[in-house]
């Protein structure tokens, strides 16, 4: 089994991509192999809605001027997927609503089936407020996706803003932690 996680801050080693070790440190003591990627910072553009995807019906953008194909590749070939957002004006980072919308779309119009039935859930981080946006655009992604969403013991976020923070979270912490735990047993359970 295998998880990919999409770091959407372009803060390389910033509070995300280190809530996003702490989820995946759990799943790899449970055997699941792990994957980040760099999804924040990144050259990734939105959704034209030109619908070319419903008629070459590839599982691929048309668009190839930038890494969202390669993106949905690795999304395509995970059991589990994470995104994780930092909390920008009450939402996901651009870069995330890039891939949200852009694999959402081309989802849907092939069938449905390259996000069907997956493992997937999110990882916020913000400074004080707005979380819970984010947390949900995320959330209301996999939903619409026909996907099946882990939980943890809390909603999946830190408050945090300084790069390293989150270490100061324990509440946070333990959340993530929960979450891996969580979403190692889930996986074994829907696969």
């Amino acid at each position: 089994m295998k998880v990919v996680a999409f770091n959407g801050s372009p803060r390389v080693n910033g509070n995300t991509k280190q809530s996003l070790e702490i989820v995946l440190n759990e799943l790899r003591k449970e055997g699941i192999e792990t994957e980040i990627v760099q999804l924040g910072g990144r050259k990734v553009f939105g959704c034209l809605a030109c619908g070319k995807c419903g008629e070459t019906k590839d599982n691929r953008c048309i668009r190839k001027d930038d890494e969202m194909n390669t993106f949905i590749e690795k999304i395509e070939a995970a059991d589990g997927i994470i995104i994780g957002s930092p909390t920008y004006f009450s939402n996901v980072s651009t870069e995330v609503k890039a891939l949200i919308d852009r694999c959402g779309y081309v989802a849907k119009a092939n069938g449905g089936a390259l996000l069907k039935g997956k493992v997937g859930t999110s990882v916020v981080a913000a400074r004080r407020a707005g979380s819970t946006f984010t947390y949900s655009a995320i959330n209301f992604f996999f939903g619409i996706a026909e996907m099946v969403i882990c939980s943890s013991s809390y909603w999946n976020l830190t408050l945090s803003r300084d790069p390293g923070e989150v270490q100061k979270d324990a509440e946070g912490v333990q959340t993530f932690q929960t979450l891996g735990k969580n979403m190692a047993q889930l996986l074994k359970q829907v696969r």
